[in-house]
């Protein structure tokens, strides 16, 4: 079913592929059963039976009306991209500033929208306060907590599913040694231990939010994707409040597609939620004449591809009962992370410089409207 799925989203898709920009009417045999306004991925992931989100750039949603409106009609998930991350939200100690993450939240709610909370602990964007101060183990155990209670709090009720740890573990499957973790193994003898407790002090402060595990290269069978499994097993079986567990989905043509649908079903079979929480799926793509990278991709293969990794992807979330909400890491490629990321590469997302529908874009709405929630409610 899937490969004929496939051979039929190639034969509607393959003219258009080395086109930046696919003009809607070319497509137009793709909505005559609904019309075309009802006929958003917000709308047709609802049918299908889960949230369909955007990571949001809050800067560019303030600015870039386009921008604005493909948020605000396309999705029906929300992702902070920055602004509840640790160095925006508590800038100095004790002193917290949530200005761009609830107008977001707003923007959500005027829109009919459910928020993903990104995230409460990360070795990552911290401030220079916290990571250039001089604390004790114990220290930094009650800054942790007073964080995550602080936020968790602050956004009490409005949070759909927070990404409570982010990130925790190398590719080689062993723990990411940062401050939490060397804190805690000097506090404890047991570095993971912020992992359990972060999710608990969670739970207090926002009871209805889902929590989740979050991390990338979950969605290749091999050591870190066991070793996630191995942690959120022990965490459920010590009683820690965690609900859910996210896949980015940072996904790269020149790399094989992953076993993705094995893999949300085994973490999904210890009574956990998945998610894909970051999708993009980047690509070589051809220079300009000025040295600039396009968002064209190098080959028409390549093109393909990324369709292909698109629509496998949505596939794999809509066969596995647990994966309910599947967030795109953008909008669009004019303000993707990729490009200053990975040189060469971009073209990542479902809309392109111009903010126009890719033949991804369509062949992801393929998808959706062909599931119809058939496999749950």
């Amino acid at each position: 079913m899937i490969a004929g799925a496939l051979t039929a989203s190639c034969l509607a898709l393959v003219p258009s592929v080395a086109v930046a920009a696919p003009p809607p009417h070319a497509h137009a045999s793709h909505h005559h059963s609904h019309p075309a306004k009802h006929d958003t991925l917000g709308d047709l992931a609802k049918r299908a039976g889960i949230k369909f989100g955007a990571a949001v750039n809050t800067d560019v949603l303030a600015t870039d009306a386009k921008y604005r409106h493909l948020v605000g009609t396309q999705f029906t998930s929300v992702t902070p991209e920055n602004v509840m991350k640790w160095e925006v939200v508590e800038p100095e100690q004790g002193v917290y500033d949530y200005t761009a993450a609830d107008q977001l939240v707003a923007f959500a709610k005027q829109h009919h929208q459910v928020v993903r909370g990104h995230n409460l602990v990360w070795h990552n964007q911290l401030p220079a306060w916290l990571t250039s101060g001089t604390f004790t183990a114990a220290q930094l155990r009650d800054i942790l907590h007073q964080h995550i209670t602080a936020e968790a709090s602050h956004f009490r009720g409005k949070i759909q599913q927070w990404d409570v740890v982010n990130e925790a573990l190398n590719d080689d499957g062993t723990f990411r040694q940062d401050i939490w973790y060397n804190a805690y193994q000097e506090l404890t003898g047991d570095g993971t231990g912020y992992i359990a407790d972060a999710f608990r002090w969670a739970h207090q402060a926002d009871p209805h939010a889902k929590l989740f595990y979050n991390d990338y290269n979950l969605e290749f069978t091999g050591v870190k994707s066991d070793a996630a499994y191995a942690l959120v097993k022990q965490l459920k079986s010590e009683g820690v409040p965690i609900d859910g567990v996210g896949f980015q989905g940072h996904l790269d043509t020149q790399y094989g597609y992953p076993d993705l649908q094995n893999n949300l079903q085994r973490f999904a079979d210890l009574h956990l939620q998945v998610a894909m929480t970051e999708v993009d799926v980047r690509t070589f793509v051809k220079q300009n004449a000025d040295g600039t990278y396009s968002d064209t991709p190098a080959t028409p293969a390549d093109a393909q591809k990324q369709i292909d990794y698109w629509t496998n992807t949505v596939k794999a979330c809509l066969a596995v009962k647990a994966c309910k909400s599947f967030t795109t890491w953008g909008v669009s490629d004019n303000y993707s992370w990729i490009p200053g990321v990975f040189t060469g590469e971009g073209a990542g997302l479902l809309y392109d410089q111009n903010e126009n529908p890719k033949p991804q874009y369509f062949a992801v709405a393929d998808v959706l409207r062909h599931a119809h929630g058939h496999h749950r409610h």
